[in-house]
């Protein structure tokens, strides 16, 4: 299926780009989530009315994200929980977790913009961590678990 792209999305292309994607994943997620239109020849037209507008709020919303960023980079969020004598946890803290910390700490952020590349946290101690706030904006905080 041919779609146009309305902002950007990450692996596939920037606004305003015509690209061709599976139709499942055009109908269930970038058309719902108004990621995308079919590319119809009045569709086409319609975005080229609108395009100046769109590009206007994708740089505002860049630069919000990158506000947000500043202010978050070098973060420290004290999770406790739980664990053993030899410093390992009783379960896991996961994205969920580490984004309820950052609610907060004052930071509004989707449980799936947070990057954990190692899965789950398992044990005591510090680590970095990558929160995405924008395709192009990442903010690089530290999670601290403590022992409760």
């Amino acid at each position: 299926m041919q779609i146009i792209l309305l902002e950007k999305v990450v692996n596939l292309g920037n606004l305003g780009d015509i690209v061709k994607v599976k139709d499942g994943y055009a109908r269930n997620f970038l058309i719902p989530q108004r990621m995308a239109k079919r590319a119809t020849p009045a569709a086409m037209a319609e975005f080229e009315a609108r395009r100046a507008e769109l590009e206007k709020l994708a740089a505002e919303k860049l630069a919000a994200a990158q506000a947000v960023a500043d202010k978050m980079n070098g973060t420290v969020v004290t999770v406790a929980r739980k664990a053993g004598m030899d410093g390992r946890l009783f379960g896991s803290v996961g994205n969920a977790d580490i984004a309820d910390a950052l609610k907060a700490a004052g930071y509004v952020v989707d449980k799936s913009a947070v990057r954990m590349p190692e899965g789950p946290l398992k044990a005591i101690g510090e680590f970095p961590l990558d929160v995405a706030l924008h395709t192009d904006v990442l903010a690089n905080i530290t999670v601290a678990i403590v022992a409760e």
